[in-house]
């Protein structure tokens, strides 16, 4: 099995972005994941963050003319992929802050975002804070009134901890929906958090309060509904790479710490009981890689219903790394549980990364829905 990335049909030059976020993150992130996952009891990883900025991580969706990358969803999937090998927290900054840009992106489709996007482009730009980890059904949302200014409350919006920008949503007076680019650092914004999560500590989450903060509207008034849909359409195949990259770490893992271990005399690879699990967790990686790819050629070629391969991809690979995570604990007995290992870590963010974009059931729900909707 390939190991390395799924994706098989990009450029030459997005293969090399693809290669530098794998040696990103054997540079940056393996050796440290032990130390990095304590946060917020410990450090956060703030140069490894900034890092990631200077190669091009956090523009990888921005447009070039913006200082960007351009990239589609399926050409940043390797990306996302490789770097959930290694630890996942630093793919979920950049996921989160690719979907950030996405919803401008959606906007730029039906209005002028310039201004927007020169806020958030530059060489020194910090991530961009969204609520990444949920749909709008599940938020509780702040109110703008008709010159934009936010008040109410905000549940975990990832990267407010440390991000200049964020973008929200938040109703209007008549009961629509509105994207708005707030800056974190007005006085009216008050942070409270960070906010401890089951995984993924090293992408961190704060609640956040609007007291009569501007906001600058994104796109047409009315349309965030619209403008998340979309994203959550290109966005899925992110967070199914996400998924998939913490299989194959989780494997790889496994696989290695089988073949040197003794026990009884002989490796414990050659257990054929250990074989079975083992073989479970390729074959589900296998299944993973190729539902992924699938949903990414379906992206590129603009195929008729490829919005919901993307989601049902997320969905079930996201299903497949919890499984196979679990396994990959079992794998290495009791050491499968201790930290230094990163087992019980990809464990814990298989499950975390379930949420990105919204709660599994509530995107089961409204996947049907869809379906449903069309066939009338």
């Amino acid at each position: 099995m390939n190991m390395k990335s799924s994706a098989n049909s990009i450029s030459e030059e997005l293969q090399a972005f693809s290669d530098l976020a794998r040696d990103f993150a054997a540079r940056e992130l393996v050796q440290q994941r032990e130390e990095n996952d304590r946060y917020p009891f410990g450090e956060l990883f703030t140069q490894s963050i900034k890092n990631a900025g200077v190669v091009g991580f956090f523009g990888a969706n921005l447009p070039a003319e913006y200082g960007g990358v351009g990239m589609v969803a399926s050409a940043l999937a390797p990306v996302l992929e490789n770097l959930s090998m290694a630890d996942a927290s630093m793919a979920c900054i950049v996921f989160t802050n690719a979907a950030a840009i996405e919803i401008i992106n959606q906007a730029a489709r039906e209005t002028d975002c310039a201004k927007i996007y020169r806020f958030i482009g530059g060489p020194d730009a910090k991530p961009v804070a969204f609520h990444s980890f949920t749909c709008l059904e599940e938020i509780d949302m702040p109110r703008a009134d008709a010159k934009g200014i936010i008040s109410g409350r905000l549940n975990f919006i990832a990267l407010a901890e440390f991000a200049r920008y964020a973008v929200i949503p938040a109703e209007n007076p008549d009961g629509a929906i509105s994207y708005y680019l707030v800056d974190l650092n007005d006085g009216g914004v008050a942070k409270t958090g960070p906010v401890y999560s089951l995984g993924l500590h090293a992408c961190p989450a704060a609640d956040l309060s609007f007291n009569k903060v501007p906001g600058t509207l994104i796109g047409n008034p009315g349309h965030g509904e619209i403008y998340f849909k979309a994203m959550q359409s290109h966005l899925s195949i992110g967070a199914a790479a996400i998924s998939l990259g913490i299989m194959k770490g989780s494997f790889i893992e496994a696989f290695e710490y089988t073949k040197e271990r003794f026990q009884g005399g002989r490796q414990i690879i050659n257990w054929s009981e250990v074989r079975m699990l083992l073989a479970n967790m390729a074959i589900e990686a296998q299944v993973g890689e190729s539902c992924l790819a699938s949903a990414c050629r379906g992206n590129e070629s603009g195929d008729n219903g490829w919005e919901y391969s993307a989601r049902a991809a997320a969905i079930h690979i996201g299903e497949l790394a919890c499984r196979a995570t679990v396994d990959g604990v079992q794998l290495l007995g009791g050491n499968g549980y201790m930290k230094d290992y990163g087992q019980e870590k990809r464990m814990r963010d298989a499950k975390q990364v379930q949420c990105l974009l919204g709660m599994a059931p509530v995107r089961k729900i409204d996947y049907i829905g869809r379906i449903i909707d069309e066939s009338e």
